[in-house]
């Protein structure tokens, strides 16, 4: 099995399949009854709309995660900054999806460290209590990759993690000025 990661942003294609999932995205959040996911529509939002802040947003990198070439997942990656937790974190790991075909099979085990390793530096990753699959699933991938060399708490119902990724390094330029 290979599995890869690439700019979703690179092919109308990548757009069109992240569309195609995101109802079951939100189906899978639904339950976690967190209140921070709204009913879409019930504020204005709609589901477009939505995505297109996602695709919008030169602050996030958001991936296309692939196995075999075939699309099956996303990952949004946000960048530091003042809407963050009180740790100092380069990067988060603001979604993180993987369609349900394609669920325990290891794709997302293996996902992860392609992009851990693409964004290395200080990141933070938050999942709730209300979803231990979710937090199963941090755990194990984080403690494998850093080999046990991460913090985690406990803070109001979410579980945080913060570690470093790799050596830090320059990262890929945001996708509002990468060469295509």
């Amino acid at each position: 099995m290979t599995v890869s990661v690439r700019d979703a942003r690179s092919l109308p294609a990548d757009r069109r399949w992240i569309e195609s999932v995101y109802r079951d995205y939100l189906d899978d959040l639904a339950p976690l009854n967190t209140g921070i996911f709204p009913v879409l529509g019930e504020v204005g939002h709609t589901e477009p709309d939505q995505l297109t802040r996602w695709f919008a947003d030169s602050s996030a990198h958001l991936l296309l995660i692939l196995k075999s070439n075939v699309p099956t997942g996303f990952a949004m990656i946000s960048r530091g900054g003042p809407a963050f937790s009180r740790a100092a974190a380069d990067y988060r790991m603001a979604e993180f999806f993987i369609a349900r075909p394609y669920r325990r099979l290891g794709v997302g085990r293996s996902a992860v460290p392609l992009i851990l390793d693409r964004f290395a530096g200080q990141w933070e990753i938050v999942e709730y209590q209300r979803n231990p699959g979710a937090v199963n699933f941090w755990r194990r991938v984080v403690s494998a990759y850093t080999r046990g060399n991460y913090q985690e708490r406990v803070v109001n119902g979410e579980v945080h993690q913060t570690f470093v990724s790799g050596n830090p390094r320059c990262d890929p330029p945001p996708p509002s000025t990468a060469t295509r």
